[in-house]
């Protein structure tokens, strides 16, 4: 007994070593990343890569990188990150092109992949359709923060990252409705496929809208910041655990309810105070798990199984993005035809070439049986395919974003908001030092003082803010949002503290979202 205990203190010790020597690596990549200017223009994520592609060379092996260490402890997080940070009312006005390029893109990439991979080279159909459900999950982490860093459109930020949320889920159900035919153990039917698709998808959807509005309800009761932002915690991975085991799809229930709680759960159930914890919490795990994330796959590329494959990784790569782009341009245009939303040609050209694979792909590449004879051919063409999509596409799409003139005014806008966020606090204490007007507490010269300093310091951004409307006048647009959010959070959180105080029994359909959206229609 006391031989086992010893060999299991032994290797939670070298897990735990292993996994400090990653994070270490991890966090010396972003530190030097902010240090360094020249740095600064590669994404962090595929610096990582980078990092990782050095220490596989020089055969420095960090950690196993197991289908279970992504699917079960990174996937979760980062979904539930990205699904509560989309803002529903966005997601909801871009829906058509989003389930498009998530549902029927998906198909095509499956369909596309596999029959270029089992014309054009040694691999049979069945393996191919295994490339091709790994690699129609797109991975745009590195993207999307491009987008943010250099101001691209909301519209195509939201694009991207709602295909992604909702494409990782149908690819895990397409590649878990495969899997089995090169087994043996089962057989394809399109009426099979098609239910099993349905069922995989209601139960996600189903277990995580009712965690996602338990929770929600619940956290109407009390305010205790850290016991909802463990809730959420549990929920990520409580929810995806929960429906695997059912026989759901946990990448789509995860989603689910980061959605839920995000836009809904937040508002009615959590204070400002309590929001602004939880995301940052969450932008500080996402952080954290996309840093070992990427660092480890680069650190598992082996060069040598690489060019042994390089005639199958050349095809896929090719099919990849022709898939891509018939998948993009096709079902954008129909989405234009059918919807007000409107996609353009610059647009549709970016969301082609940002399609980048990552993690989610690696995994489901890891997860096929090692009984299957193919398997070391479809992760090496997996590996393959993401190391270019990464390094090739991912660094060049800062390039492709200023060849469209699609890069925004993202740092003027940024100084923009906080000018008019730093009028609005100091509005705030004004109108409190007026409440202290008549305080025998307080020395009456001190109190003028204070008040004619902060005056001072409002006049002079009430200034700013004006030479910047003449300058910009485009710039109006965001105080008119910002004005529009405001009063929905008030709203929100109006309806949430009648409920916790046990004046109002149920939470009610905002008033102020309709009336405002009409407005504007009319």
């Amino acid at each position: 007994m006391s031989l086992e205990a010893s060999a299991a203190d032994v290797a939670i010790k070298q897990n735990l070593e292993q996994f400090l020597v990653v994070l270490s690596v991890s966090l010396s990549v972003a530190t030097v990343s902010r240090i360094f200017s020249w740095f600064r223009q590669i994404p962090y994520t595929l610096l990582l890569v980078i990092v990782g592609l050095g220490l596989a060379f020089v055969d420095v092996r960090l950690v196993n990188l197991s289908p279970e260490l992504i699917l079960e402890i990174f996937l979760p997080p980062l979904l539930f990150e990205a699904a509560w940070n989309i803002r529903w009312r966005e997601l909801k006005e871009n829906w058509i092109p989003v389930v498009l390029f998530a549902v029927v893109g998906v198909i095509i990439s499956v369909v596309g992949i596999a029959l270029a991979l089992s014309q054009l080279t040694s691999l049979a159909l069945p393996i191919a359709l295994l490339v091709g459900a790994s690699l129609s999950a797109t991975d745009p982490v590195s993207v999307v923060a491009l987008f943010r860093e250099l101001g691209a459109s909301k519209k195509l930020t939201v694009l991207m990252e709602g295909e992604s949320l909702f494409n990782d889920g149908v690819a895990v159900v397409a590649f878990l409705l495969l899997v089995g035919i090169p087994l043996g153990t089962d057989v394809f039917s399109i009426t099979n496929t098609v239910a099993n698709f349905f069922v995989f998808v209601g139960i996600g959807i189903g277990v995580g809208c009712l965690v996602g509005f338990g929770i929600s309800y619940l956290t109407q009761r009390f305010d205790l910041p850290l016991v909802e932002q463990s809730l959420t915690l549990v929920s990520a991975y409580g929810t995806y655990l929960i429906t695997e085991e059912l026989g759901g799809s946990g990448v789509i229930s995860v989603v689910t309810v980061g959605i839920i709680l995000g836009n809904f759960g937040s508002r009615i159930g959590m204070n400002p105070r309590t929001r602004l914890l939880v995301s940052e919490f969450w932008d500080f795990l996402a952080f954290f798990v996309n840093s070992i994330v990427f660092l480890l796959i680069g650190d598992q590329i082996r060069f040598d199984s690489l060019s042994d494959n390089l005639d199958i990784i050349t095809v896929a790569i090719i099919a990849v993005l022709i898939t891509r782009l018939v998948a993009i341009y096709a079902l954008a245009n129909l989405s234009n035809i059918f919807t007000k939303v409107d996609i353009s040609l610059p647009e549709q050209t970016v969301l082609w070439w940002g399609g980048l694979r990552g993690s989610v792909s690696i995994a489901l590449a890891l997860s096929v049986p090692v009984s299957l004879s193919g398997r070391q051919d479809i992760i090496d063409t997996v590996f393959g395919v993401v190391l270019f999509t990464l390094l090739i596409q991912g660094l060049s799409t800062q390039w492709v974003l200023k060849k469209l003139n699609l890069v925004g005014d993202q740092s003027l806008r940024q100084e923009y908001s906080e000018l008019l966020a730093r009028k609005t606090a100091l509005g705030r204490v004004i109108e409190y030092l007026k409440t202290l007007d008549e305080s025998p507490n307080i020395d009456s010269e001190f109190y003028r003082y204070e008040k004619e300093l902060v005056k001072g310091q409002l006049q002079s951004i009430e200034k700013k803010i004006s030479k910047f409307q003449r300058e910009y006048p485009e710039l109006k647009s965001i105080a008119m949002q910002q004005l529009k959010e405001t009063l929905l959070d008030i709203e929100a959180d109006t309806y949430a503290e009648l409920i916790r105080n046990g004046k109002l029994g149920k939470n009610l359909s905002p008033v102020i979202l309709d009336t405002l959206t009409e407005a504007e229609e009319s």
